[in-house]
């Protein structure tokens, strides 16, 4: 049985890890597919060659019901906040590696008509409020993406994210 919290494997490197319904190119579309992609984590362009970039737009108060607003400490992260990605590895339908907040990488292994995901993101910045955060926002897009695989319906996302970043505040005690 998979955990379903993310973990710290370094200082500066957190791992979740995810058994998605598959198959593998469905889970790889909803990585990759700008549009797949918005449902679950944010919109925007992609490109799949190394050194491509990627344009992220997120619109987090969106994602699932009910829809709150963003939350004063992320108002400099609310929706139509952009950002930017490099591809730095991908190898269709299993491994998609970007420079993005550091490196995160998806792995993803067909395990029957499951998918695994582990994804990991490393190179944070080392402060607990990074951890805590980033964390939070992974655990709650991915729960939203589980959402998506399962056709359900998602819990609002920053109700949801703010719940998770009150649990990883006090699961990490550094």
């Amino acid at each position: 049985m998979m955990n379903k919290y993310g973990k710290l494997v370094a200082p500066t490197t957190l791992q979740f890890e995810r058994l998605l319904p598959g198959p593998i190119e469905r889970v790889w579309d909803y990585l990759t597919d700008a549009e797949k992609r918005a449902k679950w984590f944010c919109g925007g362009s992609t490109g799949l060659s190394p050194e491509d970039e990627i344009k992220f737009i997120f619109y987090n108060s969106q994602l699932g019901s009910p829809t709150k607003p963003t939350p004063e400490k992320y108002k400099d992260y609310g929706d139509g906040f952009e950002s930017k990605a490099v591809v730095i590895r991908s190898e269709k339908p299993n491994l998609f590696v970007i420079e993005w907040e550091g490196v995160v990488t998806f792995a993803l292994i067909e395990d029957g008509e499951m998918v695994k995901l582990t994804l990991t993101h490393e190179k944070l910045q080392d402060l607990k409020e990074t951890r805590v955060g980033t964390l939070a926002g992974w655990h709650t897009h991915l729960d939203i993406l589980v959402d998506q695989l399962n056709n359900r319906e998602s819990k609002g996302f920053w109700s949801t994210h703010m719940d998770f970043e009150d649990e990883y505040a006090s699961r990490l005690t550094n």
